[in-house]
């Protein structure tokens, strides 16, 4: 029985994509919004809204043309159910996502690809019980970066223990925030400065703080385990991570 295979060679067209979509918000924010200028006159959350569309469009084309097994296609979309799922019971308690967790363990032990396809469908698929708005593709890229983020952590440090690991899920209950933040930031808030941009952030604090340590508890109480039920699962379909 041949190997189910992750291919992780990055798309060229994705190293295209981040710089330039990064330079386009760098411009944003340093521009005159006063200005007679094509990009801002739609608007900076259309423009935002666009960029993440692109980001999705990019990152799931990559998906489709990769090697990919039907095995592979299976599990991650079994992981990503079993995240939609459990993040649903959690809803009524503000910050309180097991989704992060799960993400990061997915793309920590099957790789950045996986892990990105496991975040963005666990977004997706959870919005159909909790509500589908122009929230989903933030959620679905910035649960989707948890999972790459993961990964690139497993490939640059193989050896990470759990102490650091604990430290990475707390973290992404930050940024989690602060990326769904410009979100509400671009979209729904008026006059766009600095000084309304520092206050969003402020606001949203403590709901941040509250997703940084659900994180930190679901890793401590589940991480090891997980990782583990995941390792085998690995071994048990024959799926490798190679690099070309």
């Amino acid at each position: 029985m041949n190997p189910a295979i992750y291919n992780e060679k990055p798309n060229p067209l994705l190293k295209i994509f981040f710089p330039l979509s990064l330079l386009i918000i760098l411009g944003l924010l340093f521009a005159d919004i006063k200005h007679n200028n094509f990009l801002l006159k739609q608007g900076w959350g259309l423009l935002s809204a666009e960029i993440i569309f692109t980001a999705l469009a990019f990152f799931y084309w990559g998906f489709e043309k990769s090697k990919t097994s039907s095995r592979e296609i299976a599990f991650i979309a079994v992981l990503g159910t079993i995240a939609a799922v459990a993040r649903v019971p959690f809803a009524m308690l503000p910050g309180l996502q097991p989704v992060t967790f799960i993400v990061i363990i997915s793309g920590f032990v099957f790789g950045s690809r996986a892990g990105f396809m496991v975040g963005s469908t666990a977004a997706l698929v959870s919005n159909f019980f909790l509500g589908q708005g122009p929230w989903t593709p933030w959620q679905m890229f910035t649960w989707g970066l948890a999972g790459v983020s993961a990964g690139l952590i497993k490939k640059a440090f193989p050896n990470i223990g759990a102490r650091w690991m604990t430290v990475f899920c707390f973290i992404w209950g930050y940024l989690y925030g602060w990326i769904m933040n410009l979100w509400f930031w671009t979209a729904f808030i008026q006059p766009l400065n600095w000084k309304s941009f520092v206050v969003t952030y402020a606001a949203s604090f403590w709901y941040e703080t509250f997703h940084a340590l659900g994180n930190t508890a679901f890793f401590l109480l589940f991480g090891t385990g997980f990782i583990k039920i995941l390792m085998r699962f690995r071994k048990k379909l024959q799926i490798k991570i190679i690099e070309e």
